[in-house]
């Protein structure tokens, strides 16, 4: 993900790091102007679905992709078992996907998957 990067850390901590990197810059979230902080959940899941290295995997920005409209659904077995995200369908695919979000920041759409391994929320 180009020009992003991820910390894991107290709000102190990041400040020490910041005044040395004044160039760093929060990801500000433009519905509230507040800092997007990305719980710790759904950064295991992204980092999870993202370093499987899929060629199937679909990377869009927030505005990108609609996830009101989806269904909230659960993986119910293979490797993503239990991960949670969004049913949409995606343009320039055919078939419905299951699309993992970290709000405000970035979305992902993973290869399509039997509807067997999907449950509604």
């Amino acid at each position: 993900i180009s020009d992003l990067i991820f910390v894991h850390a107290v709000q102190s901590e990041l400040q020490k790091v910041k005044f040395k990197l004044p160039y760093l810059q929060y990801m500000i979230d433009i519905r509230n102007g507040q800092k997007i902080i990305v719980p710790d959940d759904q950064m295991k899941q992204f980092i999870a679905v993202a370093g499987t290295y899929d060629e199937h995997l679909i990377f869009f920005s927030p505005d990108e992709v609609n996830l009101r409209k989806g269904t909230k659904v659960r993986i119910t077995g293979g490797n993503f078992e239990g991960y949670e995200g969004v049913f949409v369908k995606v343009k320039g695919a055919r078939d419905r996907r299951v699309v993992i979000s970290l709000q405000g920041v970035i979305a992902m759409a993973m290869a399509t998957l039997s509807p067997d391994l999907i449950e509604v929320i």
